[in-house]
């Protein structure tokens, strides 16, 4: 069982994980998480800005986002994955998201091999808002279906040849 912490708005509770982004992300009772996606991704930097925008519209501070799926061109190296973090923290720390060094903002990053953007891009964003009837929501960080291991451990593409998978047992209930 992983533990959790809350945000610093106390509108959402996510498991701690690394400086760039945490394990995922759960609404606390009365609020809801609220994903927007953008019709076009759009650079990142141009991207935070309209999540600030679209925030302070919405009436949320900037402490309500809890998500952000990006895309990249290409796998980054391990010092420009390092560099790129530090800067997207830094952008989060500003705003008064970080707690320390510790990241509650879920986070995807895909290369996608169609449509490929010409910088690292924002797809879409999850903040949260007040709802004292909203059912349970949750957004889970893409680094979750990654196997442990170090960073070039966990890169998978089409056609990556992957050890075969154990036989599975089928559970029965009861």
């Amino acid at each position: 069982m992983y533990s959790t912490r809350t945000s610093q708005d106390g509108s959402y509770r996510f498991i701690p994980a690394v400086y760039q982004y945490s394990g995922g992300v759960a609404a606390e009772p009365g609020f809801r998480i609220e994903r927007a996606q953008l019709a076009v991704a759009v650079a990142l930097d141009r991207g935070l800005q309209l999540i600030e925008a679209h925030l302070k519209q919405a009436g949320r501070p900037l402490t309500a986002l809890c998500a952000c799926e990006l895309r990249s061109p290409e796998p980054f190296s391990e010092g420009g994955f390092d560099a790129f973090n530090r800067l997207y923290a830094s952008r989060l720390d500003q705003w008064g998201v970080l707690q320390g060094e510790v990241n509650p903002v879920a986070r995807t990053n895909i290369c996608p091999e169609i449509g490929k953007p010409d910088a690292v891009s924002l797809h879409a964003f999850s903040y949260t808002v007040p709802d004292n009837g909203a059912r349970a929501s949750f957004v889970v960080a893409g680094s979750g279906e990654a196997p442990e291991g170090g960073r070039a451990m966990r890169r998978v593409r089409f056609g990556l040849a992957m050890p075969a998978p154990r036989a599975c047992v089928p559970r029965r209930n009861g």
